[in-house]
């Protein structure tokens, strides 16, 4: 007796689709996704009518002149590099970054002269950080 045997048709998944639609969700989220890092530094903006701050022992003040060059505590620096302020601030405080730090720009200044010593004082752990300013005139 010659049994008849049922031919099973092979199956098969077919791959295509399911990779396309990997592809299309990996460069969605490679699209969507920022890299960028931000960064936040507190800073105490001072009052025009305040009163005046306590006096304390030890105090950090950057003085920015017009051209973008950096005088720490009265001492002019050789050169307007960061690392340069960095080494400099960083040998006044010996490592106490509780010390109050006061940024004192002219108005013709650059702003990256005034960022980049905000960024060092944020690299070097600073959390009083103050930028000075002066009462506006009525005209």
């Amino acid at each position: 007796m010659k049994f008849q045997r049922n031919l099973r048709a092979e199956v098969n998944i077919d791959l295509t689709p399911l990779i396309d639609v990997v592809f299309l969700l990996l460069i969605f989220f490679m699209v969507s996704t920022s890299f960028t890092r931000e960064s936040n530094l507190l800073v105490n903006l001072p009052e025009a009518n305040g009163e005046l701050a306590e006096d304390v022992a030890l105090r950090i003040e950057v003085l920015i002149a017009r051209n973008g060059s950096y005088t720490v505590n009265g001492q002019a620096l050789i050169n307007t590099d960061a690392q340069t302020l960095m080494d400099a601030i960083g040998a006044i405080a010996a490592g106490d970054n509780t010390v109050p730090l006061t940024i004192t720009a002219d108005a013709e200044t650059t702003h990256q002269s005034v960022v980049t010593a905000m960024d060092v004082a944020a690299r070097l752990g600073f959390s009083r950080l103050s930028i000075a300013t002066r009462q506006a005139m009525d005209p």
